[in-house]
């Protein structure tokens, strides 16, 4: 008798537990979609854009620098003092060191820059996609891209319209 009590109780929590979660107001948002169409979030990834390019181009210069001097050394190395070819040698070690501190910097750099630029918007998104929940209601927002089946109510529209566009 005591075991089938305990049998009953489980069966009445479990179906508890089922109808709260069937209760649970849930909708979905396309998170991708709001970021690749942000305005802000455009000029944010132009300017990383941009200043990657820059970096690029700097890179380029001194790689073709190092090999210019790397030929010219060569080309003069039977024709110099062993002294000179080994002042040489070590100014191309130097400059290849600095290549590669240059590219190491460049790249925190960049990765500082975007955390500084997109930081703040995926804050805003996630702000907006909280006050828009709330505000029809749901308890759970989910991104769409983690979802196998997204056959709900779609908050992306006024999410978007919530940041202005």
């Amino acid at each position: 008798m005591k075991i089938f009590k305990n049998a009953i109780l489980a069966v009445v929590a479990v179906l508890g537990m089922q109808t709260a979660n069937a209760q649970a107001k849930t909708a979905h948002v396309d998170v991708n979609d709001i970021t690749t169409k942000m305005p802000a979030m455009i000029e944010a990834r132009k300017q990383l854009e941009k200043l990657t390019e820059n970096y690029s181009k700097e890179y380029k210069t001194l790689v073709e620098e190092y090999q210019a001097k790397g030929k010219k050394y060569e080309a003069e190395a039977a024709t110099v003092s062993d002294a000179v070819n080994q002042t040489r040698q070590q100014e191309m070690q130097d400059m290849g060191k600095r290549i590669s501190d240059f590219q190491e910097n460049a790249q925190t750099d960049i990765q500082k820059k975007e955390g500084d630029l997109m930081k703040p918007l995926v804050e805003k998104i996630k702000a907006s996609i909280a006050k828009v929940g709330k505000a029809k209601g749901y308890q759970y927002v989910m991104d769409v891209s983690s979802l196998l089946l997204a056959d709900g109510p779609d908050i992306t529209v006024d999410v978007k319209k919530d940041l202005g566009f």
